[in-house]
């Protein structure tokens, strides 16, 4: 019995600093900045040596600059160079995410999308520039989540379906907003410049039907170029899926890769196909043999 005292104020101490913390998730989660600086001031003085202090602080800082910018429109003025875009999306990314994504779990992505919509809006007027790689709008409003934001901005951008960074985030946008099918035509060129960011967006994404065609190609097509195997996956498709050759023949022609190549002659196979016309077929087999002999084989074995 006398030991059961001590124990009954441990439960009290930790529920007390339990409902400390809550009022602090409560006011950000409310987006009411001076009450989660109250409450996180509170927590503070009652529990200095809580480990959730550090990242409750990281995101009332970030709420409280947040209504400091709406308030104060020096604040939400386009930034002035891709530099200062950089150092903000350097903060938002390794410092307020992380701390969201502890305290928040799956929720941290809707309490972070108005911090990236901000980012988006006032870079807005910064030009593309390879170089500078994410420091851009597109890649904030598919931070934010705002696809169509992220396509517009994406396919502004000069010669787009040209550059890889672009191309992805066109891509992305259009395969989260619109569905797989609408992005076929964006996900072929895009495997065809810059396999290794398909993966990426793939993986990103995490779509079940092209993750399971994509699982069938990986354990089914030998290539022999690691990663850059990904490139032939478009005209790979088309033998395990025929159908898919109405979304894919409207590709716009890029630079003529073999893997190009080798979609546009799986489209004409099968339309060969389908008129009968067995002399053109032939020379058209001979064809796909030459340009890739595992595609070929694939193909061949599903006849």
């Amino acid at each position: 019995m006398p030991n059961q005292a001590p124990q009954q104020l441990d439960i009290f101490a930790d529920s007390h600093e339990t409902a400390l913390r809550n009022d602090v998730l409560l006011a950000l989660e409310q987006r009411n900045a001076p009450a989660a600086q109250a409450a996180w001031q509170r927590l503070q003085l009652a529990c200095p040596a809580d480990e959730q202090l550090a990242p409750l602080a990281v995101l009332a800082a970030a709420l409280a600059a947040a209504l400091a910018a709406a308030l104060a429109p020096a604040e939400t003025l386009p930034f002035a160079d891709h530099g200062a875009l950089g150092t903000a999306r350097a903060r938002l990314l390794g410092e307020t995410t992380p701390a969201a994504q502890r305290l928040f779990g799956p929720a941290a992505a809707p309490w972070l999308a108005p911090l990236w919509r901000a980012l988006a809006r006032r870079a807005a007027a910064l030009p593309y520039q390879a170089e500078r790689g994410d420091d851009h709008a597109a890649p904030l409003w598919l931070a934010a989540g705002d696809w169509p934001a992220a396509q517009l901005a994406a396919e502004a951008i000069d010669a787009w379906r040209q550059r890889p960074a672009p191309l992805a985030w066109a891509a992305e946008a259009c395969w989260r907003s619109r569905g797989l099918d609408a992005a076929w035509p964006l996900l072929a060129a895009l495997a065809w410049q810059a396999p290794a960011r398909l993966d990426t967006v793939a993986r990103r994404v995490a779509d079940p039907p092209f993750n399971r065609l994509r699982k069938a190609f990986d354990a089914r097509f030998d290539g022999q170029h690691g990663a850059h195997d990904l490139a032939w996956l478009p005209a790979w498709a088309l033998t395990e899926k025929p159908g898919l050759a109405a979304l894919l023949d409207v590709t716009p022609r890029a630079l003529g890769s073999p893997p190009e190549q080798a979609m546009r002659l799986m489209c004409t196979l099968l339309r060969l196909e389908r008129q009968g016309r067995r002399a053109e077929l032939i020379d058209g087999r001979k064809a796909l043999r030459s340009l890739n002999a595992a595609l070929y084989a694939t193909y061949l074995a599903s006849r």
